[in-house]
């Protein structure tokens, strides 16, 4: 045991060293989330599936230091690496709009100018009603990895995919009230203030 310890002390201590950066990184960017998240009055939900993402990442480098920390024979690790990719890489395109989502999610979270509860119109004619357009607004029930919730005037729920949210038009009609159980009510007073 003696001569495992003197043989590979580098290794132990670059090692050792990576995990306490990637403890540190961990608690620094999750920390950082979790204010960005506080400050923008985030869903928790939402704040939480981030830091998962982060971890996610940071386990990956992490691997990806080992190998090359303890020497892996970079001729085998190319066949794998080659291998795993292709397999990964024919189900990723397979289900690009997977990632593709993921990834608007995170840039929803991070710069998104709308809330939970907010009531907001996009400019989608597959979703959209163009003889009343008074139907055509939904309030935000949930922001997802993939998608956000919108219910409709009339009770229903409708998924829609976070990458459209990124692609087409969407408008901020009202911003969420506590005070009021139906956040239709405050579009609708808002409109008729506008109008009279």
């Amino acid at each position: 045991m003696e001569d495992f310890f003197a043989d590979y002390k580098s290794q132990l201590v670059w090692s050792i060293v990576t995990v306490v950066l990637a403890m540190i990184l961990k608690f620094a960017l999750s920390h950082t989330v979790r204010k960005v998240g506080k400050m923008g009055d985030f869903n928790p939900v939402r704040t939480n599936l981030i830091i998962k993402y982060i971890s996610a990442a940071l386990i990956i480098i992490v691997f990806a230091s080992f190998t090359l920390i303890w020497g892996v024979n970079f001729k085998d690790l190319a066949v794998l690496f080659s291998s795993v990719f292709a397999i990964i890489g024919v189900a990723l395109f397979a289900q690009w709009s997977i990632l593709s989502n993921i990834t608007a999610g995170v840039i929803i979270f991070f710069s998104y100018p709308f809330r939970i509860g907010n009531i907001i119109r996009i400019m989608d004619k597959e979703i959209s009603d163009s003889e009343n357009t008074d139907e055509n607004i939904f309030v935000i029930e949930d922001i997802r990895a993939f998608h956000l919730h919108l219910r409709k005037r009339n009770g229903e729920m409708l998924t829609y995919p976070n990458n459209l949210v990124l692609q087409k038009g969407v408008a901020l009609l009202s911003t969420f009230n506590e005070e009021l159980d139906d956040q239709f009510e405050q579009y609708t007073n808002e409109k008729e203030t506008v109008n009279d």
